[in-house]
């Protein structure tokens, strides 16, 4: 029994020690939970984030190699190789060149005039396709249009509608595509149906046509710069807005419907923009290439536009006589003077509309080749009004 109760007292003892050293390993694990506790609150609020390691996720769809829009399709066009030469090409054009200088005038001065900033500035022409009204301080791009822009890359080019090109052909990430609206009246349309629309919109005329006999048989120009200024290429093309004087020569017609195969079977870029053999004509130079011009005219000339130049220098004679234009092609006053609303030129009807056909052919600048049969009409009658 004293052996057993001793036995037991040892027993005791050494479970009280055990217990002791386990509450002291406890209290201590305890200890150390608070302090990564700690350091884990710390973690958290530190710049680094946690990561916990989760399950998987479901893999991603995978790309079609080198077709529908991937990076290699845009390589084909999108690299150094192809880009320089079209713009080398386009260094030679007049867009490059004459939208700061043409004629020695210094166009960088209009390019704050509402009627000016649509095609003298890159971000005034975004604005007007796009719908901005063009005025200063108005505006998306640049507000006040200010200074000299150069018409670029991005001033015709914007982004791809479509990458599906096998199906849906060429896309050249034009700003304009459809049928154009005209300034002169926000009514009439042209359309080219296709890449020339783009075109239209700096080359048609600015201001209205001459009006009809309002009964006085007179009509009173009060500006030197009478007549469609300086773009009537688009509407020339198309067979309009010049002033048909009946004649001997009849008029060949409207657009699609008319007798000009430069409108029905051409087109801005297919004669402005063909292959060229020397690199100085054609592409993004917009001078007119013989390769287009031989593909119809198999002789190399058009006849089509025979004494147009002869034609016209015998109107010019004739007006210069009349003292209604200056040999530059400015109207005159009645002093002799250029024509203002205090030097104002009154004349007959039919003599104001053959000023106005001489400022839309020498304004079009294409020597009648862009619609031979209109402008030998626009000649011929013009010459008679004024010569009867």
């Amino acid at each position: 029994m004293i052996l057993n109760f001793k036995v037991i007292i040892v027993t005791n003892k050494l479970l009280s020690v055990f217990n002791y050293y386990i509450m002291k390993k406890v209290k201590l694990l305890g200890y150390l939970m608070i302090l990564l506790s700690g350091f884990m609150f710390l973690q958290c609020t530190s710049d680094e984030p946690i990561y916990i390691a989760g399950e998987d996720g479901i893999d991603g769809v995978d790309g079609v190699d080198g077709v529908d829009g991937s990076a290699a399709a845009c390589i084909g066009c999108h690299n150094s190789s192809h880009r320089q030469p079209i713009i080398d090409s386009y260094h030679l054009s007049g867009h490059f060149n004459e939208h700061v200088m043409f004629n020695g005038d210094d166009l960088s001065q209009y390019a704050n005039r509402t009627s000016c900033a649509s095609c003298h500035t890159s971000d005034g022409f975004k604005d007007y396709v796009d719908g901005y009204p063009i005025a200063e301080g108005s505006g998306s791009s640049d507000p006040s249009y200010a200074g000299t822009q150069t018409i670029s890359c991005t001033t015709c080019h914007s982004n791809h509608s479509t990458f599906d090109f096998e199906n849906d052909g060429p896309d050249y990430a034009l700003r304009v595509n459809s049928a154009v609206t005209l300034l002169y009246d926000n009514t009439t349309t042209i359309d080219f149906e296709g890449t020339s629309n783009l075109c239209i919109g700096c080359h048609q005329p600015r201001t209205t046509p001459v009006p009809a006999d309002d009964g006085s048989g007179t009509i009173t120009i009060t500006s030197q710069r009478y007549g469609p200024h300086h773009g009537p290429q688009a509407s020339f093309l198309e067979g309009i807005l010049a002033a048909n004087i009946p004649g001997s020569e009849g008029y060949p017609g409207i657009g699609a419907n008319g007798d000009n195969t430069h409108r029905t079977g051409a087109s801005c870029v297919s004669c402005h923009m063909g292959e060229t053999t020397d690199t100085t004509d054609g592409a993004h130079s917009m001078a007119p290439t013989e390769n287009a011009c031989v593909s119809c005219h198999t002789s190399g000339v058009p006849t089509e536009v025979d004494g147009f130049e002869n034609n016209l220098e015998t109107l010019k004679g004739l007006l210069m006589a009349q003292n209604y234009i200056s040999d530059s092609g400015y109207v005159l006053g009645p002093d002799g003077n250029n024509a203002s609303s205090d030097n104002p030129l009154v004349v007959p009807v039919l003599h104001a509309q053959a000023i106005w056909n001489y400022k839309v052919l020498t304004e079009d600048n294409s020597e009648g080749i862009h619609n031979p049969k209109y402008a030998k009409a626009l000649l011929t009658n013009s010459i008679e009004a004024l010569q009867d």
